[in-house]
């Protein structure tokens, strides 16, 4: 899971590229970049870290130009190194940079295509590098010296016939303008927004409408499932569909975990999309345990609070804070290893003593991917005293790889795998597990877009709705994308690099 950004203005836009970069950190903790664009010349930075870290006042200085993208990287395989840290940038043609978030599932067959039809060279183990290739590929089909935007939009269509899985993606055509674009199933979100200036309108393109609203700009709409949009440098926009049969299928787990809940994903309201799967679950505990002892429901900070929140009031039970959150020390989830992630679940969490101490607890989280976290937190909260610990996430069990740019690809690192509801709750330390249903968390998504009829629910049922996805690819992504696999690299790179147009 990555974020994205790109920004048309008339003015200097690496400030509101920085900004925006710093309210999509919740996507990505482990590199960001900045390119932007200024006479035709690029200016790029990038680097391992959070965005605060990576751009000092020496780099804001030469990000120069009106127009720019950026990205915030969190990795699912491979080296964690500034060396596949985003935005990446190809030279022929018209030099062409481009973020991307999501994953391609053919990307070893259009590494073969591009190496031997279209001799290109891939410098990183990145389908985004990939991808940024493949699209330049097909805009240098058009064989002119200069481009239009139905250059652009024909180059976008080449991409969706010949690239499968799930990307969100701004690309900046040196001399020409910002093109975002979205898989023909919109899997991963991206969200457009516009606001006017003396000299004109200006537009931005993000991950996250809470980056669009941040910035002053007002959301104008969802990408559409296989749309494009164009916006040339005296900002005018222009849009159109460019996959032959789009098919809206977004990714499920972005209301349950990663989207921020003040965002707006297709129409959906995050926060009341948590609201509700808070109602679903207090019924099925209703339904399961209608004799429950529950004292205190406690959520586990931040994703789950929205949740339990609903929860508690849905059964009558008080609703306390029994954790206090570090707030220096980033997501578990996207940690890049078990080993780093067991390390910093007592570094991030610490238990207030008084709201356990002889108290029935009700936790609640968004979802147990791995279940090293829940284990620990369930042994936290029987450290400060709680007499019995039970267990509510508001996601069904994790029982599948995701394909699609979160990081779970490895089955056996799943708790849900092989393991049912009571073999669960042993495995983490609860005395009860609830999990929220499938069906009900669907009806608690979908409730807030009654025109979006599916999602991709993957890591939940195996249902993958690109259709291509194998056995055999399955076990080529666990052995390249398991923790074992995982390494880091560090690479200096303290510098703004200058790219120069070719024209």
């Amino acid at each position: 899971m990555c974020g994205i950004i790109g920004i048309v203005a008339h003015r200097e836009v690496n400030q509101s590229l920085f900004d925006g970069l710093t309210v999509l950190q919740h996507r990505g903790q482990d590199a960001a970049g900045i390119v932007t664009c200024h006479d035709g010349r690029l200016f790029l930075r990038k680097d391992n870290g959070l965005v605060r870290d990576v751009f000092h006042t020496r780099h804001m200085i030469r990000l120069q130009g009106n127009m720019g993208i950026g990205h915030v990287r969190y990795p699912t395989a491979g080296c964690s190194s500034s060396a596949e840290a985003q935005p990446f940038y190809v030279n022929s043609p018209y030099g062409i940079t481009l973020a991307h978030n999501g994953n391609l599932t053919n990307v070893e067959q259009l590494k073969e295509e591009l190496f031997r039809e279209d001799l290109r060279h891939i410098n990183t183990d990145s389908d985004s590098e990939v991808l940024l290739n493949v699209f330049a590929h097909e805009l240098q089909a058009c064989g002119k010296l200069t481009v239009d935007k139905d250059d652009i939009f024909n180059a976008v269509a080449g991409v969706h016939r010949r690239c499968r899985g799930a990307y969100a993606v701004v690309a900046m055509i040196t001399g020409y303008g910002i093109v975002g674009f979205r898989d023909p199933y919109g899997i991963r979100p991206v969200v457009f927004g516009k606001r006017e200036s003396n000299s004109g309108a200006e537009w931005v393109v993000a991950s996250e409408s809470v980056a669009v609203d941040s910035l002053g700009f007002e959301r104008v709409r969802d990408i559409a499932p296989g749309e494009a949009i164009f916006i040339d440098l005296d900002g005018n926009q222009y849009s159109r569909q460019c996959a032959e049969n789009p098919s809206c299928a977004p990714c499920i787990f972005e209301h349950v975990y990663f989207a921020r809940p003040d965002s707006f994903i297709d129409g959906i309201s995050v926060y009341k999309s948590r609201l509700r799967m808070g109602d679903m679950l207090a019924r099925k505990i209703l339904q399961v345990f209608p004799d429950h002892d529950i004292d205190v429901v406690i959520p586990i900070p931040d994703t789950s609070r929205t949740t339990a929140l609903q929860l508690s009031y849905e059964l009558g039970v008080k609703y306390r804070e029994g954790f206090i959150k570090n707030r220096y020390i980033g997501r578990t989830f996207i940690m890049p290893g078990q080993k780093q992630r067991k390390k910093s679940v007592r570094q991030k969490l610490n238990a207030i003593d008084l709201e356990f101490r002889g108290k029935n607890i009700l936790l609640v989280d968004d979802s147990i991917v791995r279940g090293t976290t829940s284990k620990q937190i369930i042994q936290m909260a029987r450290d400060a005293g709680a007499r019995k610990v039970y267990f509510a996430s508001a996601a069904p069990p994790v029982r599948y790889p995701n394909v699609y740019g979160i990081d779970m690809p490895s089955v056996k690192e799943l708790i849900g795998h092989e393991r049912d509801e009571q073999q669960i709750a042993e495995a983490i330390g609860a005395d009860w597990l609830v999990y929220q249903d499938l069906d009900d968390l669907l009806q608690a998504v979908g409730k807030g877009n009654p025109e979006i009829t599916r999602f991709d629910t993957s890591c939940f049922d195996g249902n993958y709705v690109t259709g291509d996805v194998t056995r055999e690819y399955l076990e080529q992504l666990e052995q390249q994308r398991n923790d074992g696999a995982k390494t880091l690299c560090n690479v200096d790179d303290d510098v703004v690099i200058e790219l120069y147009n070719t024209k």
